[in-house]
């Protein structure tokens, strides 16, 4: 498999380069930054430095020749204004899919959050941080485009709150999960296994820690709720 990770700089895609390099699969990391390259390649990808905020789909899509899936794990970062989470969490998710679509690629992972619902509509969640609040509302923004697109195959996954802690392998993945943490190792490790699951296409799909080998639960996130499993 070819895949091309947008902010392939970030923690939990550096984990992903490493994950797919290793079992033989070709990345293709994009970052903003040129001094990332270095980190990029070392994790096994071929760094592709662009700028998803001031570029077009087409400069996008030629970089996408050969490629059979994208994830988006890109972000504006907690220091970010409201105007650079837009841009980034959304604007630039956006842009990916539109140059998947354009360069012939259907298969799109999106790294989303836990906790989007809260913004769904006019309401302002009480006591949660207003920076938060854009930065939900911006990947809120980013799922509710992408899943309306025309012949992207999209599967969004909400982790909880990320932590460095080791991988355990197991999880909690569902429509709707309780609310938690989970280790960047395990969200890596689930967005290996959505990628080898076309299945879950049009999938919406929270992650926590759990008790679930990461196989079973995309397994059973893909199978009618007490139906037999697939296969």
């Amino acid at each position: 498999m070819h895949v091309a990770i947008a902010g392939a700089h970030g923690q939990v895609a550096r984990r992903l380069s490493r994950l797919l390099s290793a079992r033989g699969d070709r990345v293709t990391g994009i970052v903003r930054n040129p001094d990332h390259a270095a980190d990029v390649a070392a994790d096994g990808a071929g760094p592709v430095v662009l700028d998803l905020e001031r570029t077009d789909p087409e400069a996008v899509a030629a970089g996408l020749s050969g490629v059979d899936a994208v994830v988006f794990s890109a972000g504006a970062g907690p220091g970010s204004g409201d105007a650079r989470k837009q841009t980034v969490d959304h604007g630039a998710a956006v842009l990916l899919g539109d140059a998947a679509l354009a360069a012939g690629v259907s298969r799109y992972l999106l790294v989303s959050s836990m906790g989007v619902e809260q913004v769904r509509g006019i309401g302002t969640p009480a006591g949660v941080d207003p920076a938060f609040v854009a930065y939900l509302r911006a990947k809120l923004a980013a799922e509710h485009d992408l899943l309306a697109r025309d012949g992207l195959a999209l599967t969004v996954l909400r982790p909880g709150g990320l932590t460095d802690a080791p991988g355990t392998g197991q999880v909690t993945l569902a429509a709707s999960a309780p609310r938690g943490q989970v280790p960047r190792d395990d969200v890596a490790a689930v967005l290996v296994a959505l990628l080898d699951a076309p299945a879950t296409a049009g999938l919406v799909l929270e992650l926590v820690g759990g008790d679930v080998p990461v196989a079973d639960a995309v397994a059973a996130a893909v199978r009618p709720v007490g139906g037999p499993a697939s296969g």
